[in-house]
């Protein structure tokens, strides 16, 4: 569920409109602080200047002056090329290759359990697991190695083309390598038996979850920045000690259909350590082997039917880190990513685990194109500061404006779901987010457009004023009446229900109570909706305001 353009005189030219199709890496310059070094800074709009003149900014009493959005992408970097059986030739071959899927399932469930049962032999007894296997309990899981060889063989790849050969583990101790399917991890366990970076889910998975724990799998909760950190400072801990097998990461953080290769996490790149990439390309006909949104069972049914999987490996240069302190892991990984898309012959997108998530998320709520809700999340979050949780809550937010069959939204929905009538008020929002000035919005320019607001220096400032304005008495809670006066200053003609549909969302514990952490949780999760509090705190002279809450704040 991730930028220069290269020089291979394989790839197609560049267009001005497909941002998606460039890599960046920039050794001599630093890395901007609006606009990190492996991307494009927004894409300027033709239609931004008109925007300006003819619609009233509803966020300039924040400090902003407008915005722009990137341009849209059609890469999906998660597609699975084949999700249906089609053909006579493909359908034939499938009912050929039915007793032969029958015996290949037999060896399959064979060898899983003879490396699983020497698997638990190997780690029985064993409790010193922050130091290396020792040498006889690796032997052991050899048998497990052997089995893993074996089960790819069953699933059609008899044999594995291999190009170069993996560096020692004390030149190279970090490997990183492209995610198509979870067929990489069963030849890297049999390959290289090296330690891996995983999520934490996966020690629960009935067979592999131990197997994996054999590997001394360093786990990590992406999502977690305590967790990340400590990953990290493993990794540094383990490449460190050449009595540590070599660390492996799949720096794109989740499988795509390689044909992209999408944005680089760094935590392969912070250590500081020589680098060896590795690269998979799975060459195909008929049937793509990507792991994007095919189920696990239809994906090994097709692999247990063909009479042959071609998989490809090639072991590239290895790539020493940057000698000048200055050049960040960002750069680290700018250059990895290059030598591994030039050497496949494809681009480095933007995307991120964060567009795979929003991808999931419209395909479960049945929308028709899911993929038209994938933003490039990591330039987004490089931008903005917005996390891929706050991404899909935002996404949950677009989708309950009743979003059309191409995935744009129109003033009235996007009113309706604001709890704001159609009015002078909710014009201008729309209008601030419909950068294209076409009468709808997409979920692209909604998400940039509620960053944009959320990152201005004063955002937070005027939820704090706009809190004091409602809490007359002094007690951290808001007046309902006082706010109702405030809203309906805003937004003339409020009728009552009107009034407690916006009050009911402040209360979000329905305790019917607005505390000070209600009102601010409120604005955070619907952050354009402090545009409602500008006419009561501009009359209070809000810059200066600001200034003085900034005193009282240092």
């Amino acid at each position: 569920m991730a930028e220069h353009d290269l020089t291979s005189p394989l790839l197609s030219p560049r267009f001005s409109d497909q941002p998606q199709t460039v890599l960046t890496v920039d050794e001599d310059s630093e890395p901007s602080d609006q606009f990190p070094s492996n991307h494009q800074p927004p894409l300027q709009t033709h239609n931004e200047e008109k925007t300006t003149l003819t619609s009233p900014n509803p966020y300039a009493f924040l400090g902003s002056d407008g915005h722009s959005v990137p341009a849209p992408t059609t890469v999906d970097p998660f597609r699975n090329g084949t999700p249906f059986i089609s053909g006579v030739y493909e359908a034939v071959k499938i009912v050929l290759c039915l007793p032969i899927m029958l015996l290949r399932l037999v060896l399959f469930g064979a060898c899983l359990a003879v490396g699983y049962i020497a698997t638990r032999i190997a780690l029985e007894g064993w409790k010193d697991k922050q130091n290396p296997m020792p040498k006889c309990r690796c032997r052991i899981m050899w048998v497990t190695r052997i089995c893993a060889r074996i089960i790819l063989f069953s699933f059609g790849y008899q044999w594995i083309r291999r190009k170069g050969k993996p560096a020692p583990r004390e030149i190279a101790p970090i490997v990183v390598s492209n995610h198509v399917s979870y067929i990489e991890p069963i030849f890297y366990f049999y390959e290289l038996f090296p330690t891996i970076v995983a999520s934490e889910s996966h020690d629960s998975m009935p067979f592999v979850g131990t197997i994996i724990r054999a590997m001394q799998v360093i786990y990590v909760n992406r999502f977690s920045p305590a967790s990340r950190k400590n990953a990290v400072n493993e990794i540094k801990r383990r490449a460190s000690c050449d009595k540590f097998p070599r660390v492996l990461l799949f720096p794109e953080g989740t499988t795509t259909n390689g044909k992209v290769l999408i944005s680089f996490q760094l935590g392969a790149f912070i250590p500081g350590h020589p680098i060896q990439p590795i690269i998979v390309h799975y060459p195909h006909v008929h049937f793509d082997q990507s792991w994007g949104l095919i189920s696990l069972a239809k994906l090994m049914f097709r692999m247990f039917t063909q009479f042959h999987n071609y998989m490809e490996v090639e072991y590239l240069p290895i790539i020493m880190p940057p000698d000048n302190e200055k050049l960040s892991a960002v750069h680290f990984a700018e250059r990895t990513g290059q030598a591994m898309a030039s050497a496949l012959n494809v681009v480095q997108t933007s995307h991120s685990y964060g567009d795979l998530m929003l991808l999931m998320k419209a395909a479960e709520l049945q929308q028709e194109r899911p993929w038209s809700y994938m933003v490039e999340m990591a330039r987004i979050e490089s931008m903005y500061h917005i996390s891929s949780l706050e991404a899909v809550d935002f996404l949950d937010k677009f989708l309950s404006m009743n979003p059309d069959t191409s995935g744009c939204v129109k003033l009235h929905d996007f009113s309706r779901g604001l709890r704001l009538k159609a009015c002078k008020l909710s014009e201008e929002i729309f209008g601030f987010l419909d950068v294209e000035k076409n009468g709808s919005i997409t979920f692209k320019q909604f998400l940039v457009g509620v960053a944009h607001v959320m990152k201005q220096p004063l955002f937070m400032q005027a939820c704090e004023l706009a809190f004091a304005e409602c809490d007359v008495r002094g007690d951290n809670y808001c007046m309902k009446e006082e706010l109702s006066n405030i809203l309906r200053h805003a937004v003339p003609d409020l009728n009552e229900d009107e009034v407690h549909g916006l009050l009911s969302l402040f209360d979000s514990n329905t305790d019917g109570r607005i505390s000070r952490d209600d009102f601010i949780t409120c604005l955070r999760k619907n952050p354009l909706l402090i545009a409602l509090f500008s006419p009561r705190l501009l009359q209070k002279d809000f810059s200066r305001g600001g200034d003085r809450m900034l005193e009282d704040i240092v």
